[in-house]
């Protein structure tokens, strides 16, 4: 098993980069994992928006089609979309100044990651955040 990322990075993503994270593929679907990710991200403080093609409030935040249409700064984009499409939504987290980005359980692009890293971010990919924020003590 590749591993993409290591503890610290991990660790600095929840705790250090910032707390505005945009879940590109958050519904209010409680059944979906986005959901329930976003769920712990806001009990350690996060500031979460949401990404769909709906474009749905969530939890009482605006939804977004996308993110370039996020009018504010992003710290961290959180990918819970297939793989053949996260490698897209990593260049757009590059291209609007995000810190980090993080794929989901199964979310792997190897030449994104190499490219989200080249430019710059810190990335975790292949991990689930919910199960980090646990594993970590941070809930």
């Amino acid at each position: 098993m590749t591993v993409y990322s290591d503890d610290a990075t991990t660790s600095n993503i929840l705790t250090n980069t910032g707390d505005t994270w945009a879940v590109v593929g958050l519904s209010n679907n409680p059944e979906r994992a986005a959901y329930r990710v976003a769920d712990k991200l806001r009990r350690i403080g996060k500031k979460v928006v949401p990404v769909h093609p709906k474009a749905e409030e969530v939890e009482g935040e605006q939804g977004y089609a996308s993110l370039a249409d996020i009018p504010f700064p992003v710290d961290v984009v959180n990918v819970f979309v297939n793989s053949d499409l996260a490698g897209a939504i990593a260049d757009q987290a590059v291209a609007l100044g995000a810190k980090a980005v993080w794929f989901q359980l199964d979310v792997i692009d190897e030449s994104a990651y190499d490219r989200t890293r080249a430019a710059g971010l810190q990335m975790v990919m292949d991990r689930s955040a919910g199960r980090e924020i646990t594993r970590l003590g941070l809930l």
